[in-house]
């Protein structure tokens, strides 16, 4: 499929440019959004000429912790993803795998435990990534999103999928680079007053000059890039409205923490003090009262409301296309966020604990199959590709094949080398047709060579390879928040854990390293 390259507002050529403005105008009923930088997919295989295929859309929301969604148990307000709830399966025990961001997203993509092999890296070449693996299936495929870390240089995150969308701004992209647009700290920000002051400063001026146009709630980030989904949506089923694959990626509700109103004093209407919406990563004694903890995280229940909101104008629009009854339509988020629990706010630390680790995990599947259904087996990001390639029947060996030409010019596209790929996650759907009670009896999560957590049915063991920090241990049954480290009292049980653990990440390192390039 033929592909043409534009960032809104430069020229690669007058011709293409043309053409995609045209095309853009015509089709968006929401005029130019000119921190998008796209890539138009140019014409999709017409309908009677393709087997019908069940649609697939995936919805991020960054940093959104279970409890504080309200089909899990929360009071913040989350009409829309308590609907999908009703109607789809809520996972009630999703855990990250590996953390924070980029590691998380790599597991949803390659279907792998990866804990042990890479922590926070762009993609590698030989990863088969799962838009690359729907490529020739003969389905339309949009990454959209404004998570700026899958924009930067090298990570190439548009792998597979006919059209990308970024929209830009979101946190410390470099996106409005003018200093002269002044911009004031003392509002919204208190640096620590020690070595740290340089760095963050920097940083939170790059956000306030990102967000210093905004008038209206469209202004937002998450706003805009919703629009952006249903701009494309609204493209696609003029041609076709099976086959289609949407990964919508937003950033929000991750820091900063600064939803328009209504949202900004759902919450706590009543604060007066300094309105911290992007504290500095650390210790909270010293630095943050109680009471502006509070106010902080009462933030961020604003924005997860407001993000809720921004997902109920998508899958409203996905209803009035036609597209809802003949989709599977997935929410999850990557990790949640730490407020105090543990004695420090935002991810400082590599520490797997609760806030942290759980996260909301929310599936409607066509013909209402499991509706209403909740599970609490345990499953991990690297169950998703599994999940889907099994929803679309996709059941061919996966090679990721290499092309190019073999001695002479042409033909461009030989298989000079192929990997074999072997998925390490589990497909979920026995699971939702209740043929089995659980995919597997335990969650790891991980930061990369700093501390590795395991949670079974009764407990969570936090254990660091490096030896650099104590170990801990936590009784989920009494103690779900982990407030009491009982690894003392608990030898054997520390040792039954730590030796799981350590299988697992053997098991896992010998089908990384024998899935051999050929």
């Amino acid at each position: 499929m033929k592909k043409t390259m534009k960032r809104r507002g430069d020229e690669i050529s007058r011709r293409k440019f043309l053409q995609a403005a045209a095309t853009a105008a015509a089709l968006s009923r929401f005029g130019e959004s000119p921190s998008a930088v796209p890539v138009l997919s140019r014409g999709t295989p017409p309908l009677d000429k393709r087997k019908k295929k069940m649609n697939v859309i995936v919805i991020i929301a960054d940093s959104m912790r279970a409890d504080h969604v309200g089909c899990y148990g929360s009071k913040v307000k989350t009409p829309n993803l308590d609907r999908l709830a009703r109607e789809g399966v809520v996972f009630e025990q999703a855990y990250s795998e590996n953390l924070p961001t980029m590691p998380c997203r790599t597991a949803w993509w390659t279907g792998q435990y990866l804990f042990t092999q890479r922590g926070w890296q762009q993609m590698e070449d030989s990863d088969y990534l799962l838009a690359e693996i729907l490529w020739d299936e003969g389905v339309a495929s949009a990454f959209i999103t404004d998570t700026y870390h899958m924009h930067k240089p090298v990570y190439n995150c548009g792998r597979g999928f006919d059209t990308v969308v970024f929209v830009r701004g979101q946190e410390y992209d470099p996106w409005i680079v003018d200093e002269s647009v002044k911009v004031d700290l003392t509002r919204h920000h208190r640096l620590r007053g020690d070595a740290s002051d340089d760095n963050w400063r920097s940083r939170f001026e790059q956000y306030l000059r990102n967000t210093s146009g905004f008038k209206t709630e469209e202004d937002y980030f998450v706003a805009r890039t919703v629009k952006e989904a249903i701009r494309w949506l609204e493209h696609v089923t003029k041609s076709r409205k099976d086959g289609l694959f949407l990964w919508l990626d937003c950033f929000d509700p991750h820091e900063p923490w600064d939803p328009p109103s209504p949202y900004r004093k759902m919450y706590d209407p009543d604060y007066r003090g300094l309105e911290m919406i992007d504290p500095v990563p650390g210790m909270v004694e010293g630095y943050m009262s109680a009471r502006e903890v509070e106010h902080t995280k009462s933030l961020y229940a604003g924005e997860v409301t407001f993000v809720d909101k921004w997902i109920g104008i998508l899958l409203d629009r996905i209803r009035d296309l036609g597209l809802y009854d003949n989709s599977l339509i997935v929410f999850m988020s990557d990790h949640g966020e730490p407020f105090g629990e543990h004695g420090y706010i935002r991810k400082a630390f590599p520490r797997n604990y609760e806030e942290l680790a759980h996260i909301p995990w929310i599936m409607r599947f066509p013909d209402r199959l499991g509706a209403g259904k909740r599970i609490s087996s345990f499953i991990q990001p690297p169950d998703l590709t599994p999940t889907i390639l099994d929803f679309l029947g996709i059941t061919k060996k996966l090679s990721l094949q290499f092309l190019a030409p073999v001695g002479l010019t042409f033909p461009q596209d030989m298989v000079t080398r192929r990997r074999e790929v072997k998925l390490t996650g589990r497909s979920l759907l026995p699971l939702v047709r209740g043929e089995v009670e659980e995919v597997r009896d335990f969650a790891v999560t991980a930061h990369f060579k700093r501390q590795w957590g395991l949670r079974t049915k009764d407990w969570t063991y936090l254990y660091h390879p490096g030896k650099d920090r104590p170990n801990e241990l936590y009784g989920r049954r009494n103690d779900l928040a982990e407030q009491n480290n009982i690894i003392k009292d608990q030898t054997e049980v520390v040792n039954e854990l730590e030796g799981k653990l350590v299988k697992l990440a053997e098991e896992m390192t010998r089908a990384y390293e024998g899935m051999q390039t050929r």
